[in-house]
């Protein structure tokens, strides 16, 4: 007769079975509610809504409020406001601001939301909310306003109906079309689809976007290393090798010849490098940060050097790449100073053979410190990251598909209703550029990599604390003694400038900042002679003490034109004198530019 198996094994089994059915049963609620914790936004409902219920002051003053806004929305609708030559008033919110919003019933729908709207935002703000909580609360509340606008239906949009009569009801025939079409693109989106079957970018790569001239001259697992042709007689000494984000297509740096910023840069005399990141699978689930640094930055900073010779270069990096950068660069202060014998013993990081000098550092809409990540901040906590774990566990990866629709939750008004009052109310098609074809063309992180940059980075904020370790040691970001460009955008929504500008607080080293009109991406891509462009530029040297963002943009001067043409002049004078080209050693060479990794594609 077998003996029984010990209670303790018993005790085991049953809680891994429940263990097992509890993450069943969280990943389908999470997989319901869009990746969402459930856990995480019922904690910050029910924070508010228990603080309201005990706040019977607050609840006087909103319902004071709710009358205010109620009779202000019904005289606006029944007389709209005017100048002093009897010209209405424009409108602030684009979404009303076709005339047709003037006429009744129209106007009181539109001023009926307003009120709705402005009593919504201010019944969020309640004292004693946890500060995570009373961000989610706010971020919700806007989405669920922005979708509620009368402009997104059709039965409540005046200009809808003004546009229906003017064409005679084609308009609305188009954006049926329109809808139908997207919803059969929608259905036929599997997953697993096979890569060939995927519909085409609108801008092929390597012909109308990652055109410039290059070739790889170096391939690890994780990257490819592209070398640009020089195009002038002279180029200066120190190459410069950029570090795009692992979250995109490297090409958003290199878009169409007149955007690129690589073919700038090329022009303008340096010897250009760019990483093209791997676009992972299942297999790769166990890559994580310390190999994005190894392989992604150190890997392709001493190739740099192997292949040009150079032993000191300019860095530069975009969003997350550019956090790698910092993290390395900090790295290279510390392994500096401890071959310095300065200060007290300090370990030494493992790096590859023959790194460089770097000649500095310039980073463009990089966070450093995440203790204020902007609307990012939403998605991350506890429960979300659970959440977010279990469903990256059952892939390998954090899918493409789902980090696109992260960014588009965090701009719904204009990626989402905005455009879909366009296409399907107002039956306009969208005229496709190379910004919004790469920004289709998306990229998978590894499962391990990303949980690691969601707990290291944005729940522990350790880079900013000095508690992050590269290879085992930890590093700060005062060690950094490269000069620094900082670059962030006004618009942010993934890497809000005030939070980027908190580097000159974390780093002991020359710092010029740079504040760009624009958002993450556009705000970047400025090339020279696009109209309406302007920035702001100031720089602070070592020992001068803190100025506040706030200070900093009230005083710093405001330029027009490109933000590129300060960052050509800024590396200039950090650059020494004009060389001749190096050659591209023909037994480097791998293939053309762009590469393969730029190439691969996936469903999801």
């Amino acid at each position: 007769m077998n003996p029984l198996p010990p209670p303790a094994a018993i005790s085991e089994r049953q809680r891994q079975a429940a263990r097992a059915l509890d993450e069943t049963v969280q990943a389908q609620l999470a997989r319901a509610n869009m990746g969402l914790s459930p856990v995480s936004m019922a904690l910050a409902a029910a924070d508010w809504a228990m603080h309201l219920a005990l706040s019977p002051g607050r609840q006087m003053v909103l319902g004071q409020r709710a009358l205010a806004l109620a009779q202000q929305a019904w005289l606006a609708a029944a007389r709209p406001q005017a100048d002093d030559q009897g010209l209405p008033l424009p409108e602030k919110d684009a979404r009303f601001r076709d005339e047709s919003w003037q006429q009744w019933p129209f106007s009181a729908l539109k001023e009926g939301f307003k009120a709705r709207d402005a009593w919504w935002r201010e019944a969020a703000q309640v004292d004693g909310l946890t500060r995570h909580h009373q961000h989610v609360v706010d971020f919700f509340t806007r989405q669920a306003l922005d979708a509620l606008s009368p402009s997104n239906w059709p039965a409540t949009n005046a200009e809808a109906h003004h546009r229906a009569r003017a064409t005679g009801g084609t308009s609305l025939l188009a954006g049926y079309q329109n809808f139908t079409k997207d919803l059969q693109k929608h259905r036929h989106a599997q997953p697993d689809a096979d890569p060939q079957t995927l519909e085409p970018l609108t801008f092929e790569v390597g012909k109308d976007v990652a055109a410039t001239p290059g070739k790889v001259v170096f391939r690890n697992h994780l990257i490819e290393l592209i070398q640009y042709t020089p195009t002038t007689d002279k180029v200066y000494p120190e190459p410069l090798l950029i570090v795009p984000s692992c979250i995109m297509k490297y090409y958003i740096l290199d878009l169409s010849p007149a955007n690129s910023m690589v073919r700038y840069l090329v022009g303008q005399g340096y010897t250009v490098f760019i990483v093209s990141w791997r676009n992972p699978d299942a297999s790769d689930r166990d890559l994580g940060m310390q190999d994005y640094l190894r392989l992604g930055v150190m890997e392709a900073m001493a190739a740099v050097k192997e292949r040009t010779q150079a032993p000191r270069i300019h860095a530069l990096g975009y969003c997350l790449g550019g956090t790698f950068l910092a993290m390395v660069a900090a790295a290279l202060g510390h392994e500096s100073r401890a071959d310095q014998g300065k200060g007290p013993a300090r370990e030494h990081v493992a790096f590859p053979p023959h790194m460089p000098e770097l000649a500095s550092v310039t980073l463009l809409a990089a966070q450093t410190d995440f203790s204020e990540p902007g609307e990012m901040g939403v998605f991350i906590d506890d429960d979300q990251i659970q959440a977010l774990r279990q469903d990256m566990e059952r892939k390998g990866y954090f899918s493409g598909k789902a980090m696109a629709g992260s960014f588009q939750f965090l701009n719904a008004r204009d990626l989402v209703w905005s455009r879909s009052t366009r296409r399907y109310l107002l039956g306009q098609d969208e005229v496709d550029f190379d910004l919004m074809s790469w920004n289709a063309d998306v990229t998978r992180l590894p499962a391990r990599m990303h949980s690691e940059y969601l707990s290291s980075l944005f729940l522990n904020n350790a880079l900013a604390t000095g508690q992050y370790r590269v290879g085992g040691v930890g590093v700060a970001l005062m060690d950094i003694h490269a000069p620094m460009l900082v670059v962030g955008t006004t618009r942010d929504h993934v890497s809000p400038w005030r939070s980027v500008y908190k580097i000159h607080l974390q780093t002991d080293t020359h710092v010029t900042f740079v504040l760009a009109a624009g958002g993450h991406n556009a705000g970047i891509v400025s090339e020279p002679g696009r109209p309406r462009r302007s920035y702001q530029i100031a720089a602070t040297e070592d020992g001068n003490g803190w100025t506040g963002p706030d200070e900093w943009e009230a005083s710093a001067p405001v330029r027009e034109g490109s933000w590129w043409e300060a960052m050509d002049a800024w590396l200039k004078e950090r650059s020494g004198k004009p060389v001749a080209p190096p050659t591209i050693d023909p037994a480097h060479v791998l293939c053309d530019a762009p590469g393969e990794n730029v190439m691969v594609r996936y469903a999801d």
